[in-house]
């Protein structure tokens, strides 16, 4: 399958360079290019491109415009963000992006860029309608729906990666200091924001506050042991230990009462 590929960015060189990773990969046809978030939305109405490189740091518009602009019930392509910034990823991710590269990107990114694109195509068309959800309530008094997206996709960070987990691996969320981590069963990813914020994201679902340093999953909660009358010992499916706080016990044992 080849996909048709649109690059938007202000930069001549940027394009330049993205276009010459892209060219070598034969599952990308690059249909045109775009230097501004305007000529980025003409470019997608007339091309319908399946897939987009586009730049976030544009003037006028900037990506996240464009993403806002894109008309729900078109064929909307596929989004992967370039920008020298990384502090936008979960913004990126929330707004429905299949990937985020930092400048300078390398070649090998991009083509993992393109193959996870590759493999979401086959359901593009729930992907497109999810994207278009997202973009019509872009506007920050939606929260409560764009809750919802967070929850079935957690950002993580992995050295200069950013992957997207489903809640339902998280086991827990630990603070360590000014790093929270993200445990699944076989590995600890970095967060990309602080346990108060992600408790508020996870909020009406299955996470619970069990300390002020924890968030755990009680899906994942295999073992509770008494330690006091208002002490308990939780204890994850892979086998990780967490002392429930006094003030968080109620949280926890809601898991006795079947």
């Amino acid at each position: 399958m080849v996909l048709r590929t649109l690059i938007v960015d202000d930069e001549s060189i940027a394009r330049r360079v993205l276009r010459e990773d892209l060219e070598p990969i034969e599952s990308v046809e690059i249909v045109g290019e775009a230097e501004d978030g305007r000529s980025a939305l003409t470019a997608i109405h007339d091309l319908s491109p399946d897939l987009v490189f586009l730049d976030l740091q544009m003037p006028e518009l900037g990506g996240f415009d464009v993403i806002r602009r894109l008309q729900p019930g078109r064929a909307i392509p596929l989004i992967v963000i370039v920008t020298a910034f990384d502090q936008h990823a979960v913004e990126a991710f929330e707004a429905g992006a299949v990937d985020y590269l930092l400048k300078p990107v390398a070649q090998d990114r991009v083509a993992q860029a393109v193959d996870r694109a590759l493999k979401l195509t086959p359901r593009l068309a729930a992907v497109a309608q999810q994207f278009a959800d997202v973009s019509e309530i872009a506007d920050r008094d939606a929260a409560a729906l764009t809750r919802q997206q967070i929850v079935r996709r957690i950002v993580a960070r992995s050295g200069d990666e950013y992957l997207l987990l489903n809640a339902s691996e998280v086991l827990a969320f630990e603070a360590d200091g000014n790093v929270v981590w993200i445990i699944t069963a076989k590995k600890r990813y970095l967060a990309t924001q602080s346990l108060r914020v992600i408790q508020e994201k996870l909020r009406n679902t299955n996470f619970r506050r069990i300390h002020r340093k924890a968030l755990v999953n009680l899906d994942h909660v295999r073992k509770l042991t008494t330690l006091s009358s208002q002490r308990w010992l939780v204890t994850l499916e892979n086998n990780q230990e967490f002392i429930v706080s006094k003030r968080q016990a109620h949280n926890i044992r809601q898991l006795l009462s079947w």
